[in-house]
């Protein structure tokens, strides 16, 4: 090794889910772990060895470089599929028949709501203390980066602190506000402790990092006493290593029009406006919308799944979670790709990930980009960047006058022009590294002051 890197900054990334997980959340830890060598930082890993998780993406284990120090400490949380078995059985009405077998599991389900406190990850905490516990003993890093949700990770945060001279920077991937309030609606104990746990952590930061400047904003205004200088706001993006120089256009001679949607549908990104739009379309002009194909890439959460009742008949297909290399050559092949963010509280501050990787694609490869969206932080950057049409999520006949207006000019073999975003370098994730890299070390120097 060399002398520059022996001397590199070192920074431990706190991430429950990283590969082999696979899924939305990981991409910005793993593509951070990726490129902070190309900044004069060294990272390593702490992660949970057996996360409770719904995906898994052998694929992304080529994204860590070789040599990196992952440290993998266990949860003792129950496995995803007992999770899934939980939750709908919470969502199942009082008067339901059950057998006692399942209103015992439905009673620990409802407890443990109430009793894990901010999130059933805090279970991988006494593990994760440990093991951050004996690197600060022997002064194994510089900085130590926390990137959440979960947002149980942030209590790691005052242990870190306790090494002086050792940087500590919370990595706001969503809001913990947001998180509280559209998933812990039914679980008022931790949503109320869970506010009083985020005033805490947050005084232990030497430098917080959120992924909008909405969400910093929104910091800025609940927390008064935090220093403006020290929340920073760095964007998710997109890696150009993921899009190989030759992907595949949507065949010449297609009979129909292709349009994908790719990642997890939610709550948050529900597609309840766009399949009424559909069903709108097909009563409508049923001969023309046969001619429409539309595919999710992606996992379908159980709450979102009662929309998606017998919308093969519409020609919707579900191929269900897929690597990220072929979702991206899934999108590639589409004649049109799709954002949505449906309306909730607070997703005026948020945009999904995804809409980078879209943004990439129509830059490059002319990929026309169709985004769902109420007014705000999503709906700003594409209007900003110019990365193609917007329309509200739940304005169904818009939706379908879109759909309509695209299969006329297919059916007529008309290729409307392709888009030309503006501006989209800045979200190149090398350089978005380089941002991480320029914070922690500032945050590096208030630790040492």
């Amino acid at each position: 090794m060399s002398g520059e890197a022996d001397a590199a900054l070192r920074a431990l990334v706190v991430a429950y889910a990283f590969p082999p997980t696979g899924g939305a959340g990981v991409g910005r830890p793993v593509k951070l772990v990726k490129y902070l060598g190309l900044h004069g930082v060294r990272p390593s890993v702490l992660t949970a060895s057996n996360p409770s998780s719904p995906l898994r993406d052998d694929s992304l284990l080529a994204d860590i470089p070789v040599g990196t120090e992952i440290v993998r400490v266990p949860t003792l949380e129950p496995g995803y599929g007992v999770k899934r078995v939980g939750w709908s059985l919470a969502q199942t009405g009082p008067a339901a028949p059950m057998s006692v077998g399942r209103r015992a599991l439905k009673l620990a389900v409802d407890v443990g709501r109430q009793a894990l406190v901010p999130d059933p990850q805090v279970l991988w905490l006494p593990a994760a203390q440990l093991a951050l516990g004996r690197r600060l003993l022997r002064g194994a890093d510089d900085v130590v980066l926390i990137s959440g949700p979960p947002f149980s990770q942030f209590l790691l945060g005052p242990l870190a602190r306790r090494r002086p001279g050792t940087a500590v920077i919370l990595d706001y991937r969503d809001e913990w506000s947001t998180v509280r309030e559209v998933y812990e609606m039914n679980a008022r104990l931790p949503a109320q402790v869970g506010a009083v746990l985020e005033r805490i952590v947050i005084g232990s930061a030497h430098a917080i990092i959120t992924a909008t400047e909405a969400f910093r904003a929104n910091l800025l205004a609940r927390f008064p006493f935090l220093d403006p200088a020290a929340v920073v706001a760095i964007p998710n993006g997109y890696d150009p290593d993921d899009f190989p120089a030759a992907l595949p256009g949507p065949p010449a001679e297609a009979d129909k029009l292709t349009i994908t949607y790719a990642g997890t549908v939610f709550r948050l990104t529900s597609a309840r406006g766009l399949l009424g739009a559909l069903r709108r379309l097909h009563a409508a002009e049923p001969a023309l919308a046969r001619r429409l194909r539309v595919r999710f890439v992606g996992r379908i959460v159980e709450t979102e799944l009662d929309a998606f009742a017998g919308c093969e008949a519409l020609g919707v297909e579900r191929s269900g979670y897929l690597p990220h290399a072929e979702a991206m050559r899934a999108l590639a092949a589409s004649h049109l790709a799709l954002c949505i963010l449906d309306e909730a509280p607070h997703v005026e501050r948020i945009y999904p990930a995804k809409i980078f990787e879209l943004g990439h694609l129509a830059e490059r490869w002319g990929l026309r980009v169709l985004t769902l969206s109420p007014p705000g932080a999503l709906a700003d950057l594409v209007r900003d960047h110019t990365i193609g049409e917007l329309l509200p999520p739940r304005a169904e006949a818009a939706i379908a006058a879109a759909m309509a207006r695209e299969l006329r000019a297919f059916v007529a073999g008309v290729r409307p022009p392709a888009p030309r975003p503006r501006d989209f370098a800045r979200f190149d994730r090398r350089a978005l590294a380089g941002e991480f890299a320029r914070v922690m070390r500032d945050a590096l120097t208030r630790a040492r002051r």
